[in-house]
């Protein structure tokens, strides 16, 4: 019996946007409403199935790793598929998202990689997800250009030899997509929407450049869902018609529970598979999400404390290496997040060296590349790893077998000799407001401190407020950490910025939405999973 016809997806209470049919064809989206018919309902199970692990978590207190797995554990037989040339040298990737400037200068940036972002540096809105696809064709074809209206700049592409190889990050598997439903009225995920429009527009155009479709998978939870991944991407590339194995996924382990499963996941993608990334504000968010009731030895102190060289952070990213290296999958580092300052020489002199140390120490790990978020930290980051490297393009040679990681160590967040303080609580406050103010207006990526944050900032923001006050955090000023404290913070930091900006632009904002937000997933008892959650009904 043949299968049936896919479901017409219907546009809903979405703004005609330029050039929109040019993403928006009939054929893209049938092919878009086939992984949604196919694939939609294994997400569903697995998003019920993160719940069940969560649930878990909260009796137990623990993790360890997949006594049902271990067999793939103690394999050594089986390596991921060989890197494509496009994705050899991976040494420096620069980030951001897909708005049209963005677009080019990340291109020409100097990096070998861009990660092309739909996920945590791209706001969803309606215009940001349908014209950044169409940045991206339009690159591909060599007929993107910009020009600044402010200041008259232009902008446009280098030789393509000069080009950083792009690879795509979708939304995570929790996202859906409100302006694209189904017959029956149900939303596709945004994962779906973001890989099926540009997969179908544009796996066989990257082939013939001689590069191909690229993904990073986002907030990956368990090896499952590395599976559901890997079975979409097998019948993308029948339906298209590109040969199996042109798709090559790198997943973030970003969260606690995939630290447990990283060969599990790299076995999972192993015909598509070219990394795992280690990121750190996100990881960070996971944990307290998932041992936010595990008491005082799962208390994190202030953001900017916890940083890579933290044991139990130590211990993530040198299992990263080790695993990567033993399965033939580059390793790449995490963020240098530093905004380059144009007034203030001493601040870029002391975040420059702070940089400087931080890929050095990646490179000297064994990581085969690290991440950006600006163009002038390119060639510091390239300095680093050039060190090390020199004319090979990666350093998987490098087995790490000398690392060895126990199930404690990963959540060992006692190890940490730092605590909660009160200015970390004003920061997070600070940094959340200014965040979700500009994310509802449609920006993803924001500069905030001469530090490029996403929306794993304020993730990792609102969850250490959550997380303190329902632990009973005192701090070094003999203050509480309560809901009282949080809301004078608040209140403040909004007076603040209405002095700062003047009235005008205040009223012009959305700041007022912005503070009400960030209280209300900071201090409601039911700690939402996601803040992207109840901050995308806002989203216009």
């Amino acid at each position: 019996m043949s299968a049936p016809a896919p479901s017409p997806l219907a546009i809903v209470d979405a703004e005609l946007l330029p050039r929109q049919e040019e993403v928006l064809t009939d054929a893209a989206l049938a092919f878009v409403a086939e992984l949604h018919r196919r694939f939609t309902p294994r997400r569903d199970e697995l998003l019920a199935r993160r719940a069940e692990r969560r649930a878990e978590i909260a009796r137990t207190s623990s993790l360890d790793f997949l006594p049902e797995t271990a067999t793939i554990r103690a394999d050594d037989s089986w390596t991921v598929a060989p890197a494509p040339a496009a994705l050899n040298d991976r040494r420096v990737e620069i980030t951001g998202p897909t708005d049209r400037k963005m677009t080019i200068n990340a291109l020409n940036s100097g990096a070998k990689v861009w990660l092309a972002d739909f996920e945590d540096a791209s706001a969803p809105t309606w215009e940001n997800v349908v014209l950044g696809q169409l940045n991206l064709i339009d690159a591909y074809e060599r007929r993107i250009d910009f020009t600044d209206a402010r200041t008259g700049k232009s902008y446009a592409l280098k030789a393509p030899e000069e080009l950083a190889t792009v690879v795509m990050r979708p939304r995570g598997w929790h996202l859906d997509e409100r302006h694209l439903a189904d017959a029956e009225g149900r939303p596709v995920p945004g994962a779906l929407v973001d890989f099926g429009l540009y997969f179908f527009h544009n796996a066989r155009r990257l082939l013939d450049l001689g590069k191909g479709p690229y993904f990073y998978l986002p907030k990956t939870e368990s090896h499952l869902e590395a599976r559901l991944w890997n079975e979409i991407f097998v019948f993308a590339q029948d339906h298209v018609g590109v040969p199996q194995g042109s798709v090559r996924a790198t997943v973030l382990i970003e969260t606690i529970t995939a630290a447990y499963e990283m060969e599990e996941i790299l076995y999972e993608l192993r015909d598509h598979a070219s990394g795992l990334n280690a990121g750190r504000w996100d990881y960070l968010f996971s944990i307290v999400k998932n041992f936010r009731d595990g008491g005082q030895k799962f208390v994190l102190p202030d953001r900017n404390a916890v940083t890579m060289t933290a044991p139990f952070m130590r211990a993530y990213t040198e299992l990263l290496v080790r695993t990567c290296h033993k399965r033939g999958a580059h390793a790449i580092g995490g963020m240098a997040a530093f905004i380059p300052s144009r007034k203030d020489a001493e601040v870029n002199k002391v975040a420059f060296e702070k940089v400087k140390n931080d890929k050095d120490r990646e490179a000297g790990d064994g990581f085969d590349g690290s991440w950006v978020a600006h163009p002038d930290l390119v060639p510091l980051a390239m300095e680093s790893f050039d060190k090390v490297l020199g004319d090979k393009p990666h350093q998987k040679d490098r087995l790490r077998e000398d690392v060895s990681v126990a199930a404690g160590d990963l959540i060992a967040i006692d190890s940490l000799d730092a605590k909660p303080t009160y200015d970390g609580l004003v920061n997070a406050v600070q940094v959340g407001i200014r965040y979700i103010e500009a994310w509802l207006r449609g920006l993803g990526a924001v500069a905030i401190f001469n530090l490029m944050e996403d929306a794993a900032t304020a993730e990792i923001s609102r969850s250490q407020i959550w997380q303190w006050i329902n632990a009973g955090v005192v701090f070094e000023n003999g203050q509480a950490a309560t809901a009282d404290l949080a809301r004078e913070v608040a209140a403040a930091e909004l007076a603040a910025i209405r002095a700062e900006i003047g009235e005008e632009a205040f009223a012009a904002g959305k700041w007022q939405e912005a503070h009400d937000l960030l209280l209300q997933v900071s201090l409601d008892a039911d700690y939402a999973d996601f803040l992207t959650l109840p901050a995308y009904e806002r989203l216009r």
